[in-house]
């Protein structure tokens, strides 16, 4: 049983290798070329842990580290939907729950139930946790985008009306004071920026 369950562990982690060939709209701070998903994952785990602080309500960051190591994995079937791209959002959903169905399916049965229930939980975006965790992964991005002299916004016709309620919604929900605090980096970069 023990080798059958470490096989299981062992394929889950090596299927969650492919997420790093998982091209996100996103660059890297240094505009050097695009970042991918599991760099986006690692990068948003070490923003909870370092900004869990500005939390609206009290998380368990070790629990929003958890959903934001995990909510990508989907990405290496369903690919990854940029949000100012133009994907269909509820094909996007057929394809990422199967995504989990397949990928959280390699694991051992208890693995596999907790691991989805985290990845459910960061989707539905209800708890506490969820919500700051969803929040964190938008501020990311914009951080991203503010860094590199706009990023991949004009590649998007991005405006400051579709930051504030594709993003700045979600991170007001859950982190009020860092939407507040990037909200004038952004209105300034639009100032300079736009006509």
């Amino acid at each position: 049983m023990s080798a059958d369950r470490i096989s299981a562990q062992l394929a889950f982690l090596t299927e969650a290798d492919r997420l790093k060939s998982i091209d996100r709209a996103t660059t890297l701070c240094d505009a050097s070329r695009r970042e991918n998903s599991a760099e986006h994952s690692w990068h948003i785990a070490l923003y909870a842990l370092t900004m869990a602080e500005h939390a609206s309500r009290p998380v368990n960051v070790g629990r929003v580290i958890q959903m934001l190591l995990l909510h990508d994995l989907v990405e290496i079937d369903a690919g990854d939907a940029p949000i100012h791209g133009s994907p269909d959002p509820d094909l996007q959903a057929v394809k990422e729950q199967a995504a989990a169905d397949r990928i959280f399916g390699l694991l051992p049965a208890d693995q596999r139930d907790a691991f989805r229930a985290i990845w459910e939980e960061f989707e539905a975006a209800e708890t506490d946790d969820a919500i700051f965790a969803k929040s964190i992964d938008r501020v990311q991005p914009v951080i991203a985008n503010l860094e590199t002299g706009g990023g991949t916004w004009p590649e998007y016709n991005v405006t400051p009306e579709q930051l504030e309620t594709r993003v700045g919604v979600k991170v007001k929900r859950g982190a009020p004071a860092i939407w507040q605090a990037l909200k004038a980096r952004i209105d300034h970069w639009f100032a300079e920026n736009t006509g």
